[in-house]
Protein backbone atom coordinates (compact mmCIF):
# COMPACT_ATOMS: atom_id res chain seq x y z
CA UNK A 1 0.00 0.00 0.00
CA UNK A 2 1.26 3.61 -0.95
CA UNK A 3 0.57 6.36 1.14
CA UNK A 4 0.60 9.65 -0.55
CA UNK A 5 1.75 12.44 1.53
CA UNK A 6 -1.68 14.53 0.50
CA UNK A 7 -3.79 11.84 1.60
CA UNK A 8 -5.08 12.96 4.86
CA UNK A 9 -6.27 9.88 6.06
CA UNK A 10 -2.49 8.40 6.81
CA UNK A 11 -4.30 8.29 10.28
CA UNK A 12 -6.90 5.77 9.25
CA UNK A 13 -3.66 3.50 7.93
CA UNK A 14 -2.13 3.67 11.54
CA UNK A 15 -1.98 0.24 13.76
CA UNK A 16 -3.15 2.80 16.35
CA UNK A 17 -6.60 3.61 14.71
CA UNK A 18 -8.73 1.37 16.87
CA UNK A 19 -6.97 2.20 20.16
CA UNK A 20 -7.84 4.87 22.87
CA UNK A 21 -5.76 8.47 21.56
CA UNK A 22 -5.72 8.95 25.24
CA UNK A 23 -3.20 5.82 25.83
CA UNK A 24 -0.31 7.85 23.53
CA UNK A 25 -0.35 11.03 26.25
CA UNK A 26 1.95 9.06 28.69
CA UNK A 27 4.90 9.82 30.79
CA UNK A 28 7.69 8.11 32.10
CA UNK A 29 7.95 3.82 31.44
CA UNK A 30 5.03 3.96 29.82
CA UNK A 31 6.15 6.19 26.45
CA UNK A 32 8.44 3.04 25.75
CA UNK A 33 5.79 0.43 25.83
CA UNK A 34 3.95 2.87 23.30
CA UNK A 35 6.64 3.63 21.59
CA UNK A 36 6.73 -0.08 20.35
CA UNK A 37 3.30 0.10 19.20
CA UNK A 38 4.86 2.64 16.39
CA UNK A 39 7.70 0.76 15.76
CA UNK A 40 6.13 -1.34 12.60
CA UNK A 41 3.35 0.73 11.94
CA UNK A 42 3.02 1.63 7.69
CA UNK A 43 2.44 5.26 8.29
CA UNK A 44 5.20 6.26 11.34
CA UNK A 45 6.80 8.77 9.06
CA UNK A 46 3.50 9.94 8.34
CA UNK A 47 2.81 10.71 11.44
CA UNK A 48 6.18 12.21 12.70
CA UNK A 49 6.49 13.69 9.90
CA UNK A 50 3.14 15.97 10.49
CA UNK A 51 3.91 15.71 14.30
CA UNK A 52 7.11 17.68 13.58
CA UNK A 53 5.96 20.29 10.73
CA UNK A 54 2.73 21.22 13.36
CA UNK A 55 5.17 21.35 16.78
CA UNK A 56 2.74 18.88 18.11
CA UNK A 57 3.93 19.32 21.77
CA UNK A 58 2.30 16.00 23.76
CA UNK A 59 2.43 12.74 23.17
CA UNK A 60 3.82 10.30 21.05
CA UNK A 61 3.26 10.23 17.60
CA UNK A 62 5.55 8.67 15.14
CA UNK A 63 7.23 6.47 17.70
CA UNK A 64 9.05 9.72 19.14
CA UNK A 65 8.47 11.71 23.04
CA UNK A 66 7.64 15.31 23.11
CA UNK A 67 11.55 15.46 24.90
CA UNK A 68 12.84 13.77 21.57
CA UNK A 69 10.75 15.96 19.04
CA UNK A 70 12.20 18.98 20.83
CA UNK A 71 15.26 17.61 20.71
CA UNK A 72 15.06 17.11 16.84
CA UNK A 73 13.54 20.35 16.27
CA UNK A 74 16.46 22.18 18.07
CA UNK A 75 19.03 20.50 16.16
CA UNK A 76 17.54 20.86 13.11
CA UNK A 77 15.76 24.08 12.87
CA UNK A 78 15.78 24.67 8.54
CA UNK A 79 13.82 21.89 7.95
CA UNK A 80 10.78 22.85 6.49
CA UNK A 81 9.36 19.59 5.03
CA UNK A 82 9.92 16.99 7.30
CA UNK A 83 8.55 14.15 5.88
CA UNK A 84 10.56 14.54 2.63
CA UNK A 85 13.55 14.47 4.55
CA UNK A 86 11.87 11.48 6.75
CA UNK A 87 11.27 9.72 3.75
CA UNK A 88 14.39 10.12 2.13
CA UNK A 89 16.27 8.65 4.52
CA UNK A 90 14.06 5.74 5.00
CA UNK A 91 14.44 5.21 1.25
CA UNK A 92 18.46 5.30 1.57
CA UNK A 93 18.55 3.27 4.84
CA UNK A 94 15.92 0.29 3.05
CA UNK A 95 18.37 0.52 0.07
CA UNK A 96 21.45 0.09 2.19
CA UNK A 97 19.90 -3.13 4.28
CA UNK A 98 19.43 -4.49 0.79
CA UNK A 99 15.82 -4.07 0.82
CA UNK A 100 13.66 -3.47 -2.07
CA UNK A 101 13.03 -0.17 -2.55
CA UNK A 102 9.33 0.92 -4.14
CA UNK A 103 9.63 3.66 -6.32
Amino acid sequence: MTTERSDSSWAAQGQCRDLDPDGFFVQGADQRQVKTLCAACPVRIECLADALDNRIEFGVWGGMTERERRRVLREHPHVQDWYALLDRARTRTQGAAGETVPR
